[in-house]
């Protein structure tokens, strides 16, 4: 067997996975070492993919070449794009998954990578010389030497799970915890922290009441989250559902909260905020007499169904005894509890904007050991550790992502710049230019990007050129085409719009609320023949992104302009050219935290947490500008 290899992958999470992949598809020999090799890309928590924000990080991750999309795809039971209802900036696609089909297919795609090597084991410690990586050591006592080593541990450094007064070591429940190399990392002056996360119960099927159930179905729309074709949904579609707790719950609940690990002071560590447990949505919001829960299908056919809303570390009987008074859950049978689990996880200010360690060259870092959460910010990591990695190993110039290119440059500067103070989850919010970083066209932004590097196939490229191609052809035709008053009148009063006065190209009835682009083939048969020659599969994925471009083109255009402006302060390298303790014209903070995080650029500078606006206007007198 080998034992030499260009990029080792430590972990075989959703992270560890895109790494592994991206770097094998760039040329690199890749060794993937994890601890079961049953469980790849597990779904540990929730068994979907997507929802704001992180379903356009998906999307992302697809255009650039990755495969979390691809394998959404084929393991989709159910499919919707949240928040229809507001711009298409807010449009966020999610897709419920069978996670043991996502597992399998994960594994599948993995295997086909000729330049995939895998070994079962735990990594215990590193092998470094004068702060550079050279290889790992496994429990198995076995040493295996690589130019960069990626480590994507999610939850497993130091896992310690909490069902109430109960407490398993470990990284999932019935899987083991790693050990030593959080130590290693701390000896070599890496600043370690705790953070917590948690996950609810699992019920049986045959013990719910449906009939008190609201359904939430799917959309049987074009969507899906690949933007190459045949990524089509293969599954049966499920349901899901949604219920409430009530006052009685509550009260149940809080009879627990003394022996809750959260609230008698067991657990220290962070916990995510925008996914809180049970226990703190009712002492947050003591003043709600409800909230909502969701039943999920874990699969296909499976009778496993996962409670979300539901998380919990509070004892086993007070989670079932409390489920029990829950409209639909008073018979309810449950296949294990909910529970909380506690693990070691790393400043990420102590990466550099590949996610390369500042003090050890060449050991980069993935996923929650940044102290993310969430299947989709560790997959945009790993596929950007994977690349960079493989480019470092190659003497390339790293490929990093600008905040106006994609969610996935605001995910990894928000870390790099600010760090965190409890688990960070993308939203919609942190993208100051969300309505350029849309779901639908982050193919149009990042493929080319991709493919220059040696990444995205000549296929992938192509693909998007003949969607350029029928865009501009399509945008060419409705700002070109003339339509007179009397040839569309009576149609615009019978859509409750205004008729015409006079003649107007068809961007001026286009522009209307009440008219879609499709309504536009309906009535112009010009038209109708231009789009007939768009493959049927893209018709609607084309003609909406049209849509998009053409009435949201001000606000596209200004945003642009905007970026433009800050974009500029990125250019300005400030990197080892002051010693801010000694620039007493800073503010105090603002030394303390640019020494800190020893910013590449102005611009990151800027978005530095306590950095002010004057502190930035000196570094820009020094530098003469």
């Amino acid at each position: 067997m080998n034992f030499e290899y260009d990029v080792i992958v430590v972990g075989g999470g959703h992270a560890g996975c895109e790494a592994a992949a991206a770097a094998a598809n760039m040329g690199s020999q890749v060794l993937l070492i994890t601890m079961d090799m049953s469980k790849f890309a597990q779904m540990s928590c929730n068994p979907a993919i997507g929802g704001i924000a992180k379903g356009q990080i998906v999307r992302e991750i697809d255009a650039l070449g990755g495969y979390s999309g691809i394998i959404t795809d084929k393991s989709s039971i159910q499919f919707r794009m949240l928040n229809r209802s507001k711009g298409p900036a807010m449009w966020s696609p999610r897709a419920q998954c069978d996670r043991m089909v996502y597992s399998a297919e994960w594994r599948a795609v993995l295997e086909g990578l000729r330049n995939i090597s895998f070994w079962q084991d735990t990594v215990s410690d590193f092998i470094i010389e004068e702060n550079i990586i050279k290889g790992v050591r496994t429990k198995n006592s076995v040493c295996f030497m690589a130019s960069s080593v990626i480590l994507t541990t999610g939850t497993f450094l130091n896992g310690l799970m909490h069902i109430g007064s109960v407490q398993l070591e470990g990284g999932r429940v019935s899987e083991p915890r790693s050990t030593g190399l959080s130590e290693a990392l701390f000896s070599l002056g890496f600043t370690v922290g705790r953070m917590k996360t948690g996950t609810p119960v699992r019920i049986d099927e045959r013990s719910i009441d449906f009939s008190q159930l609201e359904e939430q179905k799917g959309e049987e729309e074009h969507y899906r989250f690949s933007y190459m074709p045949g990524s089509n949904r293969l599954l049966k579609q499920r349901s899901c559902y949604i219920t409430y707790t009530n006052n009685s719950v509550h009260s149940k609940l809080e009879e627990g909260l003394q022996e809750s690990p959260m609230y008698n002071g067991t657990i220290q560590s962070l916990g995510p905020r925008y996914c809180p447990s049970i226990e703190t949505k009712i002492v947050t919001f003591a003043d709600k007499d409800r909230h909502q829960l969701f039943l999920e299908p874990e699969g296909e056919s499976t009778i496993e169904y996962y409670l979300n809303g539901f998380s919990s570390s509070l004892p086993f009987s007070i989670q079932v005894d409390a489920l029990k008074l829950v409209p639909g859950l008073e018979n309810v049978k449950v296949f294990r509890p909910g529970y909380a689990i506690e693990y070691d996880y790393f400043e990420p200010t102590q990466l550099k904007h590949t996610l390369e360690t500042k003090s050890v060259e060449n050991l980069f870092f993935a996923g929650q050991i940044n102290g993310t959460t969430g299947y989709e910010e560790a997959g945009a990591q790993g596929f950007m550790a994977g690349v960079n990695a493989h480019l470092k190993v190659n003497h390339k110039e790293p490929f990093v992502l600008g905040r106006d290119e994609a969610y996935i440059g605001v995910l990894i500067d928000d870390l790099v710049t600010k760090g965190v103070d409890e688990p960070y989850r993308m939203f919609t919010s942190r993208a100051e230019y969300r309505i350029l970083l849309r779901q639908d066209d982050a193919d149009v932004r990042l493929t080319a990007k991709s493919y220059n590097i040696g990444l995205a196939s000549k296929e992938r490229l192509m693909y998007l050129e003949e969607k350029i191609k029928f865009q501009n052809i399509c945008i060419d035709f409705v700002n070109d085409f003339s339509v007179k008053k009397d040839r569309i009148n009576d149609w615009l009063v019978k859509m409750g719009t205004s008729p015409l006065k006079q003649g107007v190209k068809l961007i001026d009835i286009l522009m209307r609320p009440q008219i879609t682009i499709w309504d536009l083939v309906t009535q112009i048969d010009s038209f109708k023949e231009l789009v007939e020659t768009i493959p049927l599969e893209r018709r609607d994925e084309i003609l909406e992104s049209v849509e998009i471009r053409l009435k949201y083109a001000g606000y596209i255009n200004r945003e642009k302009l905007i970026a433009e402006k800050f974009r500029r302060l990125d250019h300005l390298k400030i990197q080892g050219k002051f010693n801010y303790k000694e620039l007493k014209t800073i503010s105090t903070e603002g030394r303390e935290k640019l020494t800190k995080v020893d910013p590449e650029t102005i611009g990151q500078a800027s978005r530095i947490t306590g950095v002010s606006p004057s502190d930035i206007n000196v570094l820009l007198v020094l530098l003469g500008r």
